[in-house]
């Protein structure tokens, strides 16, 4: 299984993106987003369950993020608001948790398919 995070971009703060993740085959339990900022270890961000969509957020984008997903198109979607110089990171996303999502799952390597990132860059 293929993951492609798309819509990363330049944006001012204050601004807003959306960011895609599309599978290129089934995936099972959800999928995440996590972000890596250069000289930082990858961090979680956002994650749902296809069943149900359970939603869970990092503290940090919590009511500023929004995670949803298309079980139809194997795809999630992560709208961000009230972006921040700090939110600059390369945007990952990954499917296939290898135990159900919940608010403890946290780590990126608890994810069966990783994906490449799409970047996203915040000015001050």
């Amino acid at each position: 299984v293929q993951l492609q995070a798309s819509g990363g971009g330049l944006v001012q703060a204050g601004g807003s993106l959306r960011l895609s993740c599309a599978a290129s085959g089934r995936t099972f339990g959800g999928m995440g987003w996590f972000r890596q900022a250069p000289g930082k270890e990858r961090e979680f961000v956002a994650a749902i369950r296809w069943s149900g969509g359970s939603t869970y957020y990092a503290d940090s984008v919590k009511v500023r993020f929004t995670i949803s997903k298309d079980n139809a198109k194997n795809a999630v979607y992560l709208q961000m608001n009230s972006l921040k110089p700090e939110d600059t990171a390369v945007y990952y996303c990954d499917a296939s948790p290898k135990r159900p999502i919940t608010s403890a799952v946290r780590h990126h390597q608890e994810y069966t398919y990783w994906g490449q990132g799409t970047q996203v860059t915040v000015s001050s």
